[in-house]
């Protein structure tokens, strides 16, 4: 094959691979961290009572998990395996720490709303266990992808069970009112249940039932 040939190549060869795109496409449905691998239920359950703070740690969890990828992917072969997790902890709690003062910074009543949940991101099983399975493993820019695919599955689901909850329990999204006046005036009531924690999991099991039973990946690996 001749220099030429080479650089043809080379120019054509696309931005994104299907295996850069599956990073992305992938946690949405197949393998979606909580639905499929059942982590960071308990921000689920938690802070979907209303759309508006399950955005904002929907796009805290995504800026931890795609910039700790990044981070711990570039300096991989630096950490001693002893220490591994000591290290992935501290970056994640760095950048915590930031997502924290954003918030209190430029949106304080959700900082207040969301409390100690920005926090516990340092623990999330999703932020963790994709430093651990791909990015010790990986080059900084598939490991990206790889968090923002994560991240994205994540708001998939907190965000549809925090829509639901709030249309269904409080009559509006965003704060905007949905259900008008007029269905209140002839006998709708907002239905309280809701707006209580055992609701998110219930819906969120109902998800996992509805996709486990469509999906036929995840049926064959039953």
């Amino acid at each position: 094959m001749s220099t030429e040939t080479i650089a043809i190549e080379k120019v054509r060869k696309p931005l994104f691979t299907a295996k850069d795109r599956k990073l992305i496409t992938d946690p949405l449905n197949d393998d979606n961290p909580i639905t499929v691998q059942v982590l960071g239920i308990c921000s689920a359950l938690a802070v979907t009572v209303q759309v508006k703070p399950a955005l904002f740690m929907c796009l805290g969890l995504t800026f931890v998990v795609a910039m700790g990828n990044f981070v711990i992917s570039l300096i991989r072969n630096l950490i001693p395996s002893r220490v591994r997790i000591i290290v992935q902890l501290v970056v994640v709690a760095a950048l915590v720490t930031v997502v924290d003062q954003a918030l209190k910074a430029y949106a304080y009543d959700v900082s207040k709303e969301l409390s100690v949940f920005v926090g516990l991101i340092i623990t999330n099983c999703i932020v963790m266990g994709r430093l651990e399975a791909f990015a010790l493993a990986n080059k900084p820019g598939p490991s990206v992808l790889d968090g923002i695919g994560n991240g994205l599955g994540y708001s998939l689901i907190l965000v549809a069970v925090a829509a639901v909850r709030e249309l269904l329990g409080s009559g509006s999204i965003l704060g905007f009112p949905i259900i008008g006046q007029w269905a209140l005036d002839l006998g709708y009531k907002h239905n309280g249940l809701f707006v209580l924690p055992p609701m998110a999991l219930i819906m969120v099991g109902i998800i996992i039932w509805i996709q486990r039973s469509k999906n036929q990946k995840l049926i064959e690996a039953n």
